[in-house]
């Protein structure tokens, strides 16, 4: 679906109306749930055109987590056993994990592994 500009504020504009209205309790029949989720699909097409999510980096994944578990990077360090210095180079994107590395880093993060390699 080809969304316009035009068409993508007028569906801003009407989620925000809608919004108030539609909750857990309108029934999917209802003419303003049906007409939330169209608007939506809107927003969803036009966003992902002109305003695509890049996939994260590695050190965006590592940085990111330790933040989420509120880890500091030289605890995460110590929890695999390698040098801060090192996870400091994996943050700053100054070289990429090994295998190893990068295993240990998904267990203790809870980082998906196909995240990690970029799938």
């Amino acid at each position: 679906m080809k969304v316009t500009k035009n068409q993508y504020e007028f569906a801003l504009e009407r989620i925000e109306t809608l919004l108030p209205v539609v909750n857990e309790d309108t029934h999917i029949y209802n003419r303003d749930a049906i007409e939330l989720s169209v608007m939506s699909d809107i927003v969803i097409a036009y966003e992902k055109e002109h305003y695509p999510i890049e996939k994260p980096t590695v050190s965006e994944l590592i940085a990111l987590s330790l933040d989420e578990k509120g880890l500091t990077q030289k605890q995460l360090a110590g929890e695999i056993g390698i040098s801060p210095s090192r996870i400091n180079d994996y943050i700053s994107g100054r070289s990429e994990p090994t295998l190893k590395i990068a295993h240990l880093l998904c267990k203790t993060l809870d980082i998906p592994a196909n995240a990690m390699l970029g799938l």
